[in-house]
């Protein structure tokens, strides 16, 4: 079980695989008034930065389910350089219908929404593990401002327009769902260099060190062509956020 290999080459050296940077979990994990020994379910918990710096940073203990085996072990390692492996565990499986055996204080899934077929689905999923009062925390895309054409929509990876919501909606969205919005933090267009632009000198590395490989034509194209699309399209056109959520 994996994510497609693609991923694995072209993040393989990020620890957060989403456009918040380490500041935003900082803010984030204050924002939550975090106390210590809360029990929180990361699915799609990629390489573990936020259960483990939150451990470190709060006291909480934590789980983390993520499909991508290197990810899942970088997560291990970033536990133990920062000496909380006694307080988060990380699974390496799906994270889709996943269930916490005990019930948690926050449930989270912070940009992997298609664990559930979407944002809706993704919140139905984390409110079966979550306890009584609990909170709900799901990442998700907006758009900053509506893309004048489907082209420029799916310039931003998108399949069109219709597939995200402008934030003022999507806060009504989470409102229609029967859910309050106790909280959200939002990535910046610096989060999205630092995702995006990451990508470009790991794939550059890759390339020298598997010239040969059967992905290398692949990622020469995506080193040829993503800076381009990034500064054009996503940077501007795209938001991202962290929402809080609390059932009503």
């Amino acid at each position: 079980m994996d994510i497609p290999r693609i991923f694995n080459i072209t993040e393989s050296a990020h620890r957060i695989h989403n456009p918040f940077t380490p500041d935003k979990f900082v803010t984030l994990g204050a924002a939550l008034r975090l106390e210590p020994d809360t029990h929180v379910l990361d699915l799609g918990s990629g390489s573990g930065e936020m259960l483990c710096t939150w451990a470190r940073d709060h006291g909480i203990r934590g789980t983390g389910v993520d499909m991508s085996q290197l990810f899942s072990e970088q997560a291990r390692q970033r536990a133990e350089e920062l000496g909380v492996a006694d307080r988060v565990g990380f699974v390496h499986g799906d994270a889709a219908g996943y269930v916490a055996d005990e019930k948690v204080g926050v449930a989270a899934c912070v940009g992997a929404t298609w664990i559930g077929g979407g944002a809706s689905g993704t919140i139905d999923l984390l409110s079966k593990s979550l306890r009584s009062g609990g909170i709900i925390l799901i990442g998700e895309p907006y758009w900053r401002q509506l893309p004048p054409t489907e082209d420029v929509a799916r310039g931003c990876l998108a399949s069109s327009v219709a597939d995200f919501l402008v934030l003022p909606e999507l806060l009504a969205f989470f409102g229609g769902l029967g859910y309050d919005v106790v909280e959200m933090v939002l990535a910046n267009q610096d989060g999205w260099d630092r995702y995006e632009a990451a990508k470009w000198l790991t794939m550059r590395r890759w390339l020298e060190a598997h010239p040969d490989d059967e992905l290398a034509a692949e990622v020469r194209a995506r080193l040829s062509s993503e800076p381009r699309r990034q500064a054009a399209y996503t940077r501007e056109y795209l938001g991202w956020g962290v929402f809080a959520l609390m059932h009503r």
